[in-house]
């Protein structure tokens, strides 16, 4: 975040009293200072915030968004702050926080002072400066580097959320002026990225060709972790049972199961009945663990299905549809997913039931989100292409 701490609280008293003159004699700044901040912050959104007629301060329509936006991530980083320390929320600056984030994040001063592109000196200040006014640890060292405390993962999770809701200010500005700014992150699973994302994104794209959609995949934790700290807006795909964070809420959209899949030259292809015993002798190329569908596919295993051990284990629908048509591996996928590779041709489904394998598909979300009218658009999508 670029945004200066100061600068956002001073603007929020100006709109609170209506007035530069007030607002400057309530935080004990001089008129033209007060006038300053709120130029430069006009500046970086590149609109007008106040406006300033008839001796008075009100904001305009972008000022009204911006000032909700920056209101909610003073009090999510107030919030933390005070955990830490009375002082911390006054005294710390955006540079200092920056700098604290990406030392929790890399957990080395080397990768985080090089992430952030400054010295590692300068990066130690600055930690040192919001450790000082911290009333108790924010990292311990250990052998694989710095580590943060309880305490530390809470405001630099925090941080994280009040430059993420400050990402959406920028886009809520740009809306109120009919642009698009920003970009849309959305952290997909596997299904989703074969069935109803790309329909959903396409029909969003559309209607918003400017706006940049950044679609994210990765092992779930990952994904959860990116949606927790801001860096990514939702997700999409398989929901977890129980829910896998407090911090989370998840909209159920539609049930799949799974099936068997083969290559176009495999042996079992095109057969109009296939039982267990007929799939016996093949290897299978599966999801990796401590996914939905690897851990089906394991129970089967458990319940006494003949498959034989050893497998392939592989995150990437591509990477499982290529070995199939280089081998006789099977593959054990969700029906819409596998539904969206037979259309492409090479892959077929196996007409074997696999009991008791149906997952719930939908969207994850951070709890107290509040998504920007793009953001919103492209949800819709998403369940308006789910719902076919």
């Amino acid at each position: 975040m670029d945004f200066n701490l100061r600068h956002l609280r001073i603007f929020a008293d100006v709109v609170s009293t209506g007035s530069i003159t007030q607002a400057a004699g309530r935080i004990g700044l001089s008129q033209p200072a007060v006038t300053q901040a709120i130029g430069r912050l006009e500046a970086q959104v590149g609109t007008a915030l106040l406006d300033r007629a008839h001796r008075q301060a009100l904001p305009t329509a972008a000022g009204a968004v911006f000032a909700a936006r920056s209101a909610r991530a003073l009090a999510l980083f107030d919030e933390a702050a005070a955990l830490a320390g009375p002082r911390l929320s006054r005294t710390a600056t955006t540079a200092q926080l920056s700098a604290f984030v990406a030392l929790v994040k890399a957990g080395r001063s080397t990768d985080a002072a090089r992430s952030l592109g400054i010295a590692q000196p300068t990066l130690h200040r600055a930690a040192a400066a919001i450790q000082k006014e911290a009333t108790r640890p924010l990292f311990e060292r250990t052998s694989r580097g710095l580590v943060p405390t309880r305490l530390g993962s809470i405001l630099a999770r925090a941080v994280r959320l009040a430059y993420a809701e400050m990402e959406q200010a920028r886009m809520e500005v740009g809306e109120t002026e009919e642009k698009d700014v920003g970009a849309i992150a959305v952290g997909a699973m596997p299904l989703s990225r074969a069935f109803a994302l790309p329909v959903a994104v396409a029909r969003f794209r559309a209607r918003r060709p400017s706006m940049t959609v950044r679609i994210v995949d990765g092992p779930y934790a990952e994904l959860l972790d990116g949606l927790e700290a801001g860096v990514l807006d939702f997700l999409v795909g398989a929901l977890r049972d129980p829910l896998p964070s407090p911090y989370v809420e998840q909209e159920a959209l539609f049930s799949d199961d799974l099936v068997v899949v083969c290559g176009a030259a495999h042996p079992l292809a095109g057969r109009s009945t296939v039982s267990p015993d007929d799939i016996r002798p093949f290897p299978f190329v599966v999801a990796v663990k401590e996914t939905p569908t690897r851990r089906h596919f394991d129970r089967l295993i458990a319940d006494g299905a003949p498959w034989r051990p050893g497998l392939v284990e592989t995150g990437s629908t591509i990477f499982m549809r290529e070995i199939m048509s280089h081998s006789e591996h099977l593959g054990c996928v969700s029906r819409r997913q596998a539904e969206a590779e037979t259309r492409h041709g090479g892959v077929h489904i196996l007409p074997l039931r696999l009991p008791e394998t149906e997952r719930v598909i939908g969207l994850t979300t951070r709890r107290g989100w509040h998504p920007t009218r793009s953001q919103a658009e492209l949800l819709s999508e998403f369940r308006r292409a789910a719902s076919v």
